[in-house]
């Protein structure tokens, strides 16, 4: 084989294995092994045809009947062992005499019923994540595992139950009706987003930034997007690419955490900041902003401030103000709280917070005892800010967080 055709033929994995996997995942009835089967043993065919005949005018449409006519020959073989396979076979074989391949088959319908699927609310969250990752973006387990700090065994057994779990409770391939998928869509702007918050400040481990895991949630986004535009998906699009644009600048050479306040903002990707402040902007003239559009109107704000002093805390208040009465999340209060602070002073931003510190889902929430710590150092209140880091200190999982904080309580140990 030339090394052009390897090449193209390389080119049609990357592009169209995913959407091939869903049509394949619809055609097979929802069995998700035999469809991944499937499209290997189609590429494995397409390796020996196309040299011989060229690539096809539809790569796609080609593959997509290949596949299934080798799940067909794999049920034909499997059905001596299992007879309860033969009343599949048949119905394959049925469907494909009737169906032509040659057209598009619906196949970005195909992809949205895919992600709709993984991320069904019926799944626990970590098994929507799980498969999403395995499925929808073509990660290896290995991969997925390693980024979650797992045992492959353990991610490997999330996504067999995850899969036996659809298939048991014959969760629907489809994509959502008009009047259930406000709440279906939710739920998959979650697991993206969790994807994304994963890779742009990992959970635990020894590194800030996991670039994959960050890369493949703003695809998937882009994907979503393309298929269902809708404005809380071009919200969220935005909140990623804006976050995403200051990789660059948020690590040290060593991989040490660097403040905002201290970045580079020459490191930061202007070309993500335009496309990302734009989909803001179109967001908003979409309708009323959702949460993910005003947490990327605020993350706009941080990106077009030329220097950190710059910025426009007032405005920033103000949307963590409108975002609060949306969403009564005792995170976003302690955000809230924090550029209060910044609008007006240390002082105000410890009395706001001191008016939800006990709420129980921020006790091992190790950011509201660092905010504290960081207030209190600001004031000058030397005692209490080192309590405070060494509360946050006790509950953070991340190596260049612990070493961050580590760096600022000893210099207040040294005055």
């Amino acid at each position: 084989m030339s090394a052009s055709l390897e090449q193209r033929i390389a080119e049609v994995y990357q592009a169209e294995s995913r959407r091939v996997l869903a049509t394949l995942i619809r055609l097979l009835h929802g069995h998700f092994d035999m469809a991944e089967d499937a499209l290997q043993d189609a590429f494995i065919a397409a390796l020996s045809q196309w040299q011989r005949d060229g690539i096809p005018d539809n790569p796609r449409a080609w593959l997509v009947s290949a596949g299934r006519f080798k799940a067909i020959d794999q049920l034909r073989k499997s059905t001596r062992l299992d007879s309860c396979l033969e009343e599949l076979a048949q119905t394959l074989e049925m469907e494909s005499q009737i169906q032509s391949m040659d057209a598009d088959d619906a196949l970005e319908d195909d992809q949205l019923r895919l992600i709709f699927t993984c991320c069904h609310p019926s799944l626990a969250m970590e098994s929507r994540i799980a498969l999403t990752l395995r499925e929808v973006c073509g990660l290896t387990t290995e991969a997925i595992a390693a980024a979650f700090l797992l045992p492959v065994p353990t991610l490997a057994q999330r996504i067999v139950r995850a899969k036996n779990k659809i298939r048991d409770a014959r969760i629907p391939y489809e994509v959502p009706e008009p009047d259930a998928l406000p709440e279906r869509l939710e739920a998959v702007l979650s697991v993206v987003y969790l994807v994304f918050n994963e890779g742009y400040s990992a959970s635990s481990g020894t590194q800030v930034i996991q670039g994959d895991l960050a890369t493949e949630a703003i695809r998937l986004t882009r994907l979503l997007r393309d298929l269902l535009p809708n404005a809380e998906v071009t919200g969220l699009l935005a909140l990623m690419l804006l976050h995403d644009a200051r990789r660059n600048g948020r690590t040290s050479v060593d991989g040490d955490l660097i403040p905002l306040e201290e970045q580079d903002r020459s490191r930061w990707n202007q070309s993500q900041i335009r496309e990302g402040c734009d989909l803001v902007i179109q967001a908003l003239k979409a309708g009323p902003p959702g949460v993910y559009t005003l947490q990327a109107a605020i993350a706009a704000v941080h990106a077009e401030a030329p220097t950190a002093a710059a910025t426009d805390w007032a405005e920033i208040t103000g949307l963590y103000d409108v975002l609060l009465r949306q969403c009564s999340s005792p995170v976003v209060a302690l955000n809230r709280a924090v550029a209060l602070a910044m609008r007006d002073g240390p002082e105000a931003g410890l009395k706001a917070i001191d008016a939800f510190r006990n709420h129980k889902e921020l006790q091992h929430y190790y950011l509201l005892h660092a905010a504290r710590a960081d207030l209190f150092r600001r004031l000058d209140r030397s005692q209490e800010a080192i309590q405070c880091y060494q509360q946050a200190l006790d509950l953070v999982k991340q190596e260049p967080e612990r070493r961050f904080l580590q760096q600022r309580l000893a210099m207040l140990q040294k005055k």
